[in-house]
Parts: C-alpha cells; structure tokens; sequence
C-alpha cells in the first residue's frame, strides 16, 4: 500500500476505482505529445516544465516521446510552486522548497507546464505567478494526465490524459508513478462512502 492510499484511507476514503493502469497511461501520454507537437508546429522555441512533485516525471515522459517523435530533444524544466501557493502558511505547516530549474531565458519560448492532476486551478495559478517572475514567455500552455473538474479559478488544460467528474468534498484522485512512488503507474479516484 503506498503512502498516499494509507493518507487517503485514514481520511474515510474506503471506496476505490482505478481509472488508469501503466498501458493507460503511457497510451494518454503518447497521445498527449503528437498534440502538443501538432499544436505547436513542431518543437522550435517549445519548452517543458514540470510542477513538482509528478509533474515533473510526466514532463520527462513527454519530452521522451517528443524526442522520439521529432528527432531531438526538447528544453525541459522543473518548477517548485511552494512559496507561490495561497495556502502556504495555513495548509503547509512546514513547507519544503525545492528548486526550480529552468535551461535558459523563457522570453519567445512556448512554454508547456506539466502537471498530474487538474483541480481548483490554483496550483496553474501559482505555477504562471511563479513562471513570470523569470521572464515572459510567448505562450503558456497546460498538460495535465487528469482533469477532475471543480475549477475555482477560470483556468482549463490544453492536453488531458483523461477526464473524471468529481465532487469536492467526497472524491480524491491520487496518481501513482514509478519514479516517486511505490508501486507501478496507476491513477485511482477514491470515495467517501459517507
């Protein structure tokens, strides 16, 4: 049982179904790049940035695919958003930084922000606040592996792996992947049964 199914069923998620297997996943991602790459005519000025934490492997992934798609490699990035969230000091008692690396200037780039899951919006949000403040890209662009809906912010993925309906308060979709985790790549929505 991994970390987050222990976290999650400690918190009354006893219902589980998974939504996607290792062949699902690596299926959505293969799609998810011949569209990014469509969508951008190419790979010329295209960077990939990855929020951590599994952003950051799914952007490796993609830039993997790309490369083998287009012959060469693509600029990638990680981004660490933790002092740019609004629940920094209420919901993260001890928060961990962790650096953000970019390969260079982001001013003409088209920059593609990689996350695993979409939900209210804000981590997108802190990740463009975050982005700005080392330059201005030409466009900023979403890939996200699940969108589960319940948006509080008027932010929407360009790239979707897949989409699952949630509600707020009784659903969790956890993400599970090979290199941060224990386990094989896996996405589960957990219920509350209550």
């Amino acid at each position: 049982m991994s970390p987050t199914e222990e976290k999650l069923l400690r918190e009354g998620f006893a219902e589980s179904r998974r939504i996607l297997d290792e062949v699902g996943i690596a299926r959505a991602l293969r799609r998810m790049a011949g569209e990014i790459v469509e969508r951008n005519v190419g790979t010329d000025d295209l960077m990939l940035v990855g929020i951590r934490s599994r952003g950051v492997p799914l952007a490796e992934r993609l830039g993997f695919i790309i490369a083998e798609l287009e012959g060469h490699q693509v600029a990638q990035g990680v981004l660490d958003i933790t002092l740019y969230r609004d629940d920094v000091l209420v919901g993260l008692p001890d928060p961990e930084v962790k650096p953000t690396t970019l390969p260079g200037p982001l001013k003409g780039k088209r920059l593609v922000l990689v996350d695993d899951v979409l939900f209210t919006g804000r981590t997108i949000r802190a990740a463009m606040d975050h982005i700005m403040d080392y330059g201005r890209p030409a466009h900023i662009q979403l890939a996200v592996l699940v969108d589960r809906g319940g948006r509080e912010l008027p932010i929407q993925a360009d790239y979707v792996g897949t989409t699952v309906e949630t509600q707020k308060t009784r659903d969790s979709v956890a993400v599970q992947l090979k290199e941060s985790d224990a386990g094989p790549d896996e996405v589960w929505l957990y219920s509350k049964t209550t």
